[in-house]
């Protein structure tokens, strides 16, 4: 947290703490004026019960104060706030090894209808753009609003055929996002990388231009063979934790199809929102005033007890 007017603050809060200090010494003298009239025997039996009481309502005070000091100061505080800006680029792995079928019905079956889960998370607002990639990468659906748009180009993918080239789908996704906003990439792979440039350098230049590659591992680690030939279909989660790291993303491995699913539709929702300074001077006032509302009734009714 932080505060717009930290002198303002630091004087409101030694205001506070001079009244506590008062509204302690008056409440000892005033226990000590009832008990030079009281019966102490009795004074001693109904009151050593009820002493969490005034403790409690002490502490109203004390926290309503303090509340009212913090929002003397401006508090700004970091909360999740709707993206406005937002676009997405989703690269789908469309090599050979995207047809083995350790994911059912196969990892690129899989893959189609996690991006479905994606996109039907992603809030009104959010720009989403396709990109397949095998030998080499295609844009499959420039970066759009309409999410019906996006969900139909889907059928555009192309089945599982070719090579791995990651790093051109990632430098495609660069070229095509816009130069400013909240920008960022979901790449669904199974990280075995094989042609075209590197992608290790593709995401570090990522995450200079704060885009970060949210990485989703697809497979099993006895993937078996592609079908068709006789290749092995495996995963590599250290590439793909190295490239969400270097971009400032995060990596998450899904060995089925609802894994899949359930992952890229959290990261849609994840996605929406950022991080952002916020005024929480009215939260602040509001809890300060209710609390020495509601302590003051309560302490007016015990007394009238």
């Amino acid at each position: 947290m932080t505060f717009a007017h930290p002198l303002r603050f630091a004087v409101a809060l030694a205001v506070a703490a001079i009244l506590v200090i008062l509204y302690g010494a008056v409440s000892r003298r005033k226990s000590a004026q009832d008990l030079a009239y009281s019966n102490l025997t009795f004074f001693a039996v109904s009151a050593k019960p009820g002493l969490w009481l005034p403790r409690l309502l002490q502490a109203g005070w004390v926290l309503g104060l303090v509340a009212l000091a913090v929002a003397l100061g401006g508090p700004r505080v970091m909360a999740p706030v709707p993206v406005r800006d937002g676009a997405v680029f989703i690269c789908i792995d469309t090599s050979g090894s995207m047809a083995a079928q350790d994911v059912a019905p196969t990892r690129a079956a899989a893959a189609l209808a996690a991006a479905r889960a994606f996109i039907d998370e992603s809030p009104r607002g959010t720009r989403i753009g396709l990109i397949s990639f095998s030998s080499g990468a295609s844009l499959i659906q420039r970066l759009t609003e309409n999410h019906a748009r996006a969900q139909a180009s889907l059928a555009a993918i192309p089945p599982p055929n070719g090579a791995t080239a990651i790093g051109d789908a990632l430098r495609l996704a660069a070229s095509a996002l816009p130069p400013t906003g909240h920008r960022l990439v979901v790449l669904v792979t199974d990280g075995v990388n094989n042609m075209g440039v590197d992608p290790q350098q593709v995401a570090e230049w990522l995450g200079t231009q704060h885009i970060p590659v949210y990485t989703i591992g697809i497979g099993t680690s006895n993937g078996g063979l592609i079908p068709g030939s006789s290749d092995e279909a495996t995963i590599d989660e250290g590439a793909l934790e190295s490239y969400a790291q270097v971009s400032g993303g995060a990596y998450a491995r899904a060995e089925n199809a609802t894994e899949l699913r359930d992952a890229l539709a959290r990261l849609g929702r994840i996605t929406a929102l950022e991080g952002k300074r916020v005024d929480a001077t009215p939260s602040f006032t509001i809890a300060g005033v209710l609390l020495l509302i509601a302590t003051f009734l309560t302490g007016l009714g015990i007394g009238k007890l």
